[in-house]
């Protein structure tokens, strides 16, 4: 008996029994599109996560006093508490000595302030950024009208800003802001520039900010803050080469260390992070709902295969007649096996398919209602018709190796 026959009967039967094959498909169904709508779920948010944490070029990373993620015990916020404050001469310092970079840029950041220009002003949740020249190239946030601070400037402390894309959008609609003068928590600046939009799938405020010179938010603000805390500075830096990133953090380490008089035996009192390390991160916390959903759709599977077992065990003994007339006629056991085994897999092929169009619909529901991507992870389309392969081969098998032992004489008796 040719392959093409035995496909062609296999499907003949699950056609003639379209109810049963129905009922039978709703637990494959369920199993699949449970582990396909939580992996498209997850890749919807983990491909907008990557986009919004690439803040930082693949080259750059950040020295700061505070740890990127957060604390993950009081007792790691009173120990980073009692660091000393990232300054300005550790940003120098790190220009100086370590020949893998090549930017090295400071950041002091504050937020609530209103920004005004003659009768028009910012709702007061700007952002102010004292910073240096490095601080576009270092943040892939670039100035899209006009120029960025200059060296010049920071050396006077000019009272010069680059407005976020937001700001000069709310404040000169129709007018060319370069040039003009602003009033920035109450203090004049002259525009001269406007960065590019950045959006953001989060509504992060990455327009609502505007850029000073470092020096000169220091002879507004100074170093300590309205609670009585010392400012800190964050500290970011450009690696010469994508490859040279992980050398570079290390040799940064180790300078850092000899300037702040970090002994031997003592942890870091200051933090590192790049894109990459917050990616990795966020990855590392989504892996265990990943886990989860896999388990969960898994189990889904086995009890689907279970019914499927059952039903085949049913056909199996309604088509006792039909087995035993066609060895009869010649058929081979091992093609009644494979015919059986066939429309196993068939059966759950068929909800398989059905539950990756369906997990792929529930995964992306997300993006109806947010600016996400949407996402069509195949990889796991793939390895979800190859689990349900497997549940048609191990819980077809059974019904198969029974149907194809039938005696043809008393399967012919059969009534």
């Amino acid at each position: 008996m040719r392959g093409l026959d035995i496909l062609h009967m296999s499907l003949g039967s699950i056609h003639g029994n379209r109810l049963r094959a129905t009922l039978t498909l709703i637990g494959i169904v369920a199993g699949v599109a449970s582990i396909i709508a939580v992996m498209t779920a997850i890749a919807v948010v983990q491909t907008t996560m990557e986009n919004e944490m690439s803040v930082l070029g693949a080259q750059t990373f950040q020295v700061q006093k505070w740890p990127a993620g957060g604390f993950n015990s009081d007792l790691e916020r009173r120990r980073a508490m009692r660091r000393p404050p990232v300054t300005v001469e550790d940003a120098n310092v790190i220009r100086e000595q370590v020949d893998t970079v090549d930017l090295v840029g400071s950041e002091l950041w504050d937020f609530g302030f209103v920004v005004e220009y003659r009768d028009e002003a910012t709702n007061p949740n700007v952002t102010i950024c004292g910073g240096t020249p490095e601080y576009a190239p270092n943040n892939t946030h670039y100035v899209g009208l006009g120029r960025n601070i200059s060296q010049m400037d920071v050396k006077s402390a000019r009272r010069v800003a680059v407005l976020g894309w937001a700001i000069g959008q709310k404040l000169f609609p129709f007018v060319d802001p370069v040039g003009k003068d602003v009033r920035i928590d109450g203090r004049e600046y002259e525009v001269v520039g406007i960065f590019d939009e950045k959006k953001s799938a989060f509504h992060s405020n990455y327009d609502n900010y505007v850029l000073i010179p470092i020096t000169t938010y220091l002879h507004s603000y100074g170093m300590v803050d309205p609670n009585g805390f010392s400012r800190s500075v964050n500290v970011t830096v450009r690696a010469k080469k994508p490859e040279l990133l992980h050398d570079a953090i290390e040799e940064t380490r180790q300078v850092l260390r000899r300037f702040r008089g970090v002994k031997a035996h003592e942890e870091d009192n200051f933090e590192f992070f790049s894109s990459q390390s917050l990616i990795t991160e966020f990855n590392q916390m989504s892996q265990g709902v990943k886990i989860a959903a896999f388990v969960i759709g898994i189990i889904a599977l086995v009890v689907a295969g279970v019914g499927i077992m059952n039903i085949m065990l049913v056909s199996v003994t309604e088509r006792t007649r039909e087995i035993g007339l066609r060895k009869a006629l010649g058929a081979k056991s091992r093609n009644v096996l494979f015919q059986f085994l066939l429309e196993a897999v068939i059966l759950c092929n068929i909800g398989g398919i059905f539950g990756v169009a369906a997990g792929f619909a529930l995964g992306n529901v997300v993006t109806l209602f947010t600016s996400f991507d949407v996402r069509v992870p195949m990889e796991w389309a793939v390895i979800g018709l190859v689990f349900c392969s497997a549940v048609g081969i191990c819980f077809g098998l059974l019904p198969a190796i029974r149907a194809s032992r039938l005696n043809p004489i008393e399967a012919l008796r059969y009534e």
